[in-house]
């Protein structure tokens, strides 16, 4: 009985050291870039006030870069799980066509965690690991600020006075991305690690006056987010 009881420990311990060995840590840094793809419906309120055709105007949102840091855990050869962070991008968003094209309608900054499911052709201990994903975002915006301008416009248009509040709203966001990369192995520690993902970022922002929302529109941000940088394999 305590030789059987013996080869089941030994038996067990086995196991956890090949599963030990398959799984692996791995940690990226590097510049994460958000590039917006976006649409959005049209800024009607505002067309309505400036006199301005029906359907003329929309929102834009400008790119920004930041630090990304992915942090990848690998169940086997052609398995993994990654987690996509970065430091606060921060974007502007302006009127795009009609008579006030290029008018700031403010800025706002969000953090937009992603979580993907990787799946390795080549298998990812090969020196060159090239991988697909599927994942879920979420995106929490935060500090928005109308800008100046827009308060200044909103001001000749009749809208608002000079001692009236002016502020920027937009909810978070959930939804799905996809992705494609590959990791180079160049040691046993260290490689580079690039991917290019798509995400669907969908919020609804509000331009508020004295707290009551006076513009709604609905924004498909929908960005293509890239990275390029090193890779540490612990």
């Amino acid at each position: 009985m305590q030789m059987f009881k013996f080869k089941k420990i030994i038996v067990g311990a086995l196991g956890l050291s090949c599963f030990s060995a398959m799984a692996q840590w791995s940690i990226n840094v590097g510049p994460i870039t958000v590039a917006p793809e976006e649409s959005s419906g049209n800024l009607n309120v505002v067309e309505q006030v400036a006199q301005l055709p029906d359907g003329s105007t929309r929102v834009a949102v400008n790119d920004n870069t930041q630090l990304g840091i992915v942090l990848d855990y690998a169940f086997n050869d052609y398995w993994s799980a990654s987690v996509v962070a970065a430091t606060p991008f921060s974007h502007r968003a302006r009127v795009s066509g009609s008579a006030i094209d290029g008018l700031a309608i403010g800025e706002t900054k969000h953090l937009p965690p992603t979580v993907f499911a990787r799946y390795y052709p080549l298998k990812s201990s090969s020196d060159f690991a090239p991988f697909i994903g599927v994942g879920a975002n979420y995106t929490h915006f935060f500090s928005e600020k109308a800008s100046d301008d827009l308060k200044q416009a909103l001001i000749g248009f009749g809208v608002a006075t000079a001692q009236d509040s002016v502020g920027l709203n937009l909810d978070g966001s959930f939804g799905l991305a996809y992705q494609a990369g590959f990791d180079w192995r160049l040691n046993s520690n260290w490689g580079i690690h690039a991917m290019i993902s798509k995400i669907d970022i969908d919020t609804d922002a509000d331009v508020r006056l004295n707290g009551a929302s006076i513009q709604s529109v609905n924004i498909q941000i929908d960005p293509i987010v890239s990275m390029f940088g090193v890779k540490y394999y612990f």
